[in-house]
C-alpha cells in the first residue's frame, strides 16, 4: 500500500532524453483553421448563423484563435503580475500500477502527473517538451483561457512534434479544480494527465487536509493493448475505420504524413451487456482490465492518513476515457461544495455519480478507523479503491463495496449554483440544437448526424446569451464538454463545463459568449469524440 502526500502520488521510471528545440509560431493559426478555398461569404455565414446552422469551410467572418479579439479579452483578465513557471515532459515510460508494470506514455514518469498549482490572478507559464514518438498538445480542461493556448491541434495551434517543445502562457483568474491532458487522438487514455488547481486567495472553506483523487480506467500496455487498438476494435462495425480523426481534427502531421492506422492488438476489449439505471441504459463498450485511484490498483491501494475529527477537502476528478464512476467514502457522508471548479449551495450526500472529465469538491469529517474510498465503474461491475486510515484495523479488501454507494446519490441536476456564480437573468439571443446521434453497433457517433470535420463552425456572437440544447438520440450517455466557457444548468443550477446527457433526454444549458475564438464542443467519451461526436463554436467577427 502507498501513503498519501500533499500532492497526487506518482510512479517513477528511468530518466528520459533531453528536450528538443522549440517550434510553433503565431502565424500558423489562420492557416490551419480550415480550407481557404472553401470559405463562405460573410453574408452566408450571418444568414445561416441565425438558424444555428454549422458551416463547412473556413471563413474570414470568424475570429482567429490568435486574433486581436482574443488578445483584447486576455488583457481584460485580472492578473497581479505573478508568473508561475513550470516544465512538463511527455515521454514513453514504464509505470508500476501496483503489482502490474505497464509500458505507456506519461507526464514526468508519474501517474498522475505532478500537480500544477497556482493562485487565481497568476499567469501560468508551462514549457512542454514532447519526447513521445507522436505529435501531442496539452488542453487545460475547464479553464476559461485565451483561445490560442487551448491545445487543440489544427484549430488553435500546430501539434508539438516529437523532439520539440512549446510554451503555453495564459492568465488564470478563476479558482477551482481543473486538470490537463492531450487533445490528440486517444492519447488521454494513456497516462498523460495531471491535476491543475487554482487556489482562491480568499478561500472561504475551512479544512485540515486536502486530497486530490483522480479516478481512471486503464488498458494501455496490458497484454499488448493500446487505446489506438481499442479504437480500431470498436470501429470494426464502422467499416474497420480507426475513427474519423476528430481528436486529431483531421490533421495530417506537419510533414504532410497521414497518421498511421493501427491494427487491433492484444486481447479483445469489447464489453457487452454493461447496463446502468443511473446512466439511463448502456454504460460503456470497453472492458478495462484495471480501474485506478491516483495510479493504484485496488490490490495495492493508496492510503490517505488523517486523525479522527479532521475536516478533509477531497477534489474528485474523473480522468477516465470511457467510464462513469459512482464514488463513496465508506461510513461517511460528503458535503458537496463545488462542481467543475465552481461553488454550489452545500448539499449532503452518500455518493456521487461522476461522468468522464467532471470534477466534484466535497468536505468530509474523518471518523476513527479504516475506511474504503471506492469508485464503482458504473454498469461495469468493477471498482477502484483507496483507503482512509485514522486508526487501527484491517484494511478493506480490493472488492469492497460500501453500502454508502447505494445510499443517497447526487448528480449535477440536484445542485444549485452558489449566489456568487449564479447566472444573471436575461433573454436568450441564440439557440443552437445539438442532436447526439450514433449507435454502438456501427460506432458512428456524430452531432446532428454529421461526424466532425475541422472546418465545421456553429456561429455565435460576442455578448450573446446562447442556449445550447442537447437531444440525446442514442442509447448511451454522453458527457458533453465545452472548451473555454462555463454554462449554467436550468433553474439556478450549477455552473459547469461538462455535463452528462442521458439517453432519450433533452437538456438545455445557457452560456454567455464572452471569450472569443474557435472552441471545441465534444463528448468526453474519448472513443465517441474520436469517432466523430465533436464540433466547434466559432465567434463571428464584428
Amino acid at each position: 500500500m502507498r501513503t498519501d502526500s500533499p500532492q497526487p502520488p506518482s510512479r517513477s521510471r528511468r530518466a528520459v532524453l533531453g528536450a528538443g528545440a522549440a517550434v510553433v509560431g503565431g502565424g500558423l493559426l489562420a492557416a490551419c483553421s480550415g480550407d481557404r478555398s472553401g470559405r463562405l461569404d460573410g453574408a452566408d455565414v450571418l444568414a445561416d448563423a441565425k438558424n444555428g446552422m454549422p458551416h463547412d469551410g473556413a471563413s474570414d467572418s470568424f475570429v482567429s484563435p490568435d486574433g486581436p479579439e482574443v488578445i483584447a479579452a486576455e488583457k481584460k483578465r485580472h492578473t497581479d503580475g505573478t508568473v508561475r513557471k513550470f516544465k512538463l515532459t511527455a515521454a514513453a515510460t514504464e509505470l508500476d500500477l501496483g503489482g502490474r508494470t505497464v509500458r505507456t506514455w506519461a507526464y514526468g514518469d508519474e501517474l498522475p502527473g505532478k500537480e500544477v498549482r497556482v493562485t487565481a490572478g497568476d499567469t501560468l507559464q508551462m514549457k512542454v517538451a514532447n519526447h513521445l514518438p507522436a505529435y501531442t498538445t496539452v488542453h487545460w480542461h475547464g479553464l476559461v483561457l485565451r483561445n490560442d493556448m487551448d491545445g487543440v491541434p489544427g484549430i488553435t495551434q500546430r501539434p508539438i512534434k516529437p523532439g520539440a517543445s512549446f510554451t503555453y502562457e495564459f492568465a488564470t483568474p478563476s479558482p477551482g479544480t481543473y486538470w490537463m491532458h492531450p487533445h490528440v487522438g486517444v492519447q488521454i487514455d494513456r497516462g498523460l494527465y495531471a491535476p491543475l488547481i487554482v487556489d482562491d486567495p480568499k478561500e472561504p472553506l475551512s479544512y485540515d487536509k486536502e486530497w486530490i483523487v483522480m479516478v481512471d480506467d486503464w488498458v494501455d500496455g496490458v497484454d499488448g493493448s493500446t487505446p489506438d487498438s481499442v479504437l480500431a476494435e470498436l470501429n470494426r462495425g464502422n467499416g474497420g475505420s480507426s475513427g474519423h480523426g476528430s481528436m486529431d481534427h483531421g490533421e495530417t502531421g506537419p510533414d504532410g504524413a497521414e497518421p498511421a492506422k493501427p491494427a487491433v492488438a492484444g486481447p479483445p476489449r469489447m464489453l457487452r451487456g454493461a447496463r446502468s439505471r443511473l446512466l439511463g441504459g448502456h454504460a460503456g463498450d470497453v472492458d478495462y482490465p484495471y480501474h485506478l485511484i491516483n495510479g493504484c490498483t485496488p490490490e495495492d491501494p493508496r492510503i490517505f492518513q488523517a486523525k479522527p475529527g479532521d475536516r478533509i477537502r477531497i477534489r474528485f476528478i474523473n480522468a477516465g476515457g470511457e467510464t462513469a464512476y459512482r464514488v463513496a467514502l465508506g461510513g461517511h457522508s460528503m458535503t458537496v461544495t463545488h462542481t467543475d471548479g465552481h461553488p454550489v449551495e452545500h448539499a449532503t450526500t452518500d455518493a456521487l455519480l461522476i461522468g468522464m472529465s467532471e470534477r466534484y469538491d466535497v468536505l468530509v469529517t474523518a471518523k476513527d478507523g479504516v475506511f474504503p474510498l471506492t469508485a464503482l465503474a458504473e454498469g461495469k461491475n468493477r471498482t477502484a479503491l483507496a483507503v482512509l486510515r485514522t486508526g487501527g484495523g484491517e484494511a478493506p479488501g480490493p472488492t469492497t463495496r460500501p453500502k454508502d454507494l447505494d445510499g443517497k446519490l447526487l448528480t449535477a441536476g440536484d445542485l444549485k449554483a452558489a449566489e456568487s456564480v449564479r447566472a444573471q437573468s436575461r433573454g436568450i439571443d441564440r439557440t443552437i440544437d445539438f442532436h447526439l446521434t450514433g449507435n454502438m453497433r456501427k460506432y458512428n457517433w456524430a452531432i446532428n448526424g454529421r461526424p466532425y470535420t475541422p472546418s465545421q463552425r456553429y456561429p455565435v456572437a460576442a455578448g450573446e446569451r446562447v442556449r445550447l440544447t442537447f437531444h440525446n438520440r442514442s442509447g448511451m450517455f454522453h458527457p458533453m464538454h465545452l472548451h473555454g466557457h462555463t454554462f449554467s444548468l436550468p433553474d439556478g443550477g450549477p455552473r459547469k463545463d461538462t455535463l452528462n446527457v442521458l439517453p432519450g433526454n433533452r437538456l438545455s444549458v445557457d452560456l454567455d459568449a464572452d471569450n472569443p475564438g474557435l472552441w471545441m464542443l465534444h463528448c468526453h467519451n474519448i472513443y465517441h469524440s474520436e469517432s466523430g461526436m465533436m464540433t466547434i463554436l466559432g465567434y463571428l467577427k464584428k
